[in-house]
């Protein structure tokens, strides 16, 4: 996961303050999501088995227990893993795409060392297929990595990318994904219509970190939402529908109240207090 300047790692989540150095004091927009959790049980269990099965190891470990058992504790880690390093080839992208979009906007900007960093990796492809999303949709960059902020409900976020593209402003949302076996891209999930929402609701935006100073938010309004998944073997671009946003933004807004509470709990330290049998 990417750092913006202002986001800091809590117990709770990732939050962000107002400067840089300052106190964390709203949820991001991503932490308000993952109230919304999901029964990855199954999946973790899949990618543990997965992962003994293929261990080549197995063949010789089998009658040996204390073999197995070390095996066993390495394929427990493997969803885990997975997720780490899917969390890092994504940061690898998602500065390739920051870099690509700052060199546009004629700013400072490292794109030859991101564009290392992919083929030290083997992800050359993500940056080949990126710079043909960029070109088939003719993107004119307005700014990229803006962090946001909405204090009437208490939360901050940043946003990818904020650009014009055919003829319209639009938010843009990357997201690295596989392919699947079909050969195609994988979609994002439905989530980031909500992700975008809470984006499109923001009031400020950073003018500068360093000193705390924001600017009033000025998109808005009358923008298009997209998501634009990002795989080694081509890119998918979806836009989130106007009609959903009422209510996609309804359910963050309940989010963000789940959220508030599990933090007054976990500030309070509230627990079960164990009482003695009444006076006789």
């Amino acid at each position: 996961m990417t750092s913006p300047k202002l986001a800091i790692q809590t117990d709770l989540g990732r939050m962000y303050c107002r400067q840089v150095g300052g106190e964390a004091i709203v949820p991001s927009i991503t932490t308000v999501i993952s109230m919304d959790r999901l029964d990855l049980s199954g999946w973790a269990g899949y990618m543990a088995a997965k992962a003994l099965s293929d261990d080549h190891r197995l063949v010789h470990a089998v009658g040996d227990r204390r073999q197995l058992r070390s095996l066993i504790r390495d394929a427990a880690g493997a969803a885990e893993a997975y997720r780490d390093s899917a969390a890092a080839r994504g940061d690898r992208v998602h500065n390739y795409a920051e870099q690509r979009a700052l060199r546009a906007l004629d700013l400072e900007h490292d794109l030859e060392a991101a564009q290392a960093a992919l083929e030290a990796n083997n992800e050359l492809g993500f940056a080949r297929h990126f710079d043909q999303w960029w070109d088939d949709y003719n993107v004119q960059p307005i700014a990229a990595e803006v962090t946001v902020w909405n204090h009437s409900v208490g939360y901050a976020g940043t946003i990818d990318l904020v650009a014009q593209i055919g003829g319209r402003i639009c938010l843009v949302d990357y997201k690295t994904k596989n392919t699947d076996r079909d050969g195609f891209v994988k979609r994002p999930d439905d989530k980031v219509i909500m992700q975008l929402a809470a984006a499109c609701k923001a009031e400020e935006q950073v003018a500068d970190a360093e000193r705390g100073a924001w600017k009033e938010w000025g998109y808005g309004t009358d923008t298009m939402l997209l998501a634009v998944a990002l795989g080694e073997t081509g890119s998918r671009t979806f836009m989130a529908p106007p009609p959903a946003l009422p209510d996609y933004w309804s359910k963050f807004y309940a989010l963000r109240r789940d959220w508030e509470a599990a933090f007054k709990i976990a500030q309070s330290r509230a627990s079960l207090v164990e009482i003695t049998p009444p006076a006789q």
